[in-house]
């Protein structure tokens, strides 16, 4: 996760405890990717780490096993393990309050086909959610 979505967690616990039932609402180990030094949530598995993506992404694997591993809030960290080839999916959620404004969502050049469209649902009235497959392997025919 980015520092950001972090502190935005921590400014807020008690409407995310509100909605989720707890002030951090996760219960899976948690790397949160930063430079600068940020509050610490005592009694959670959370890691703090700067530098290479790849070096964390080692552990974060490992800490995973078969799981999924989840990049939350920032377009620049998700960038980040898309430029050193370790991103598959991107799981976009969009509001019609967000569109228009705020800082860019995926802060890279990536085009069909290297992102292929999976799938699209709506989430209530004002919400959508795009799923993306990034094609590591190149163009194919049919693709």
């Amino acid at each position: 996760m980015g520092s950001s979505t972090y502190e935005w967690i921590v400014h807020n616990e008690k409407k995310v405890a509100s909605q989720t039932g707890s002030a951090w609402p996760y219960s899976q180990p948690a790397w949160i990717f930063s430079n600068r030094k940020l509050p610490i949530i005592k009694g959670k598995d959370i890691k703090f780490v700067s530098g290479d993506v790849r070096q964390a992404h080692a552990e974060m694997r490992s800490a995973a096993g078969t799981k999924n591993i989840w990049i939350v809030g920032g377009g620049d960290l998700a960038g980040q393990f898309y430029d050193a080839g370790l991103l598959d999916e991107l799981i976009i959620q969009v509001g019609s309050a967000t569109l228009g404004k705020g800082k860019p969502l995926f802060p890279r050049r990536v085009l069909s086909p290297i992102l292929r469209l999976v799938s699209v649902c709506q989430m209530g009235a004002g919400m959508v959610e795009l799923r993306y497959k990034v094609n590591k392997g190149g163009v194919s025919c049919g693709s």
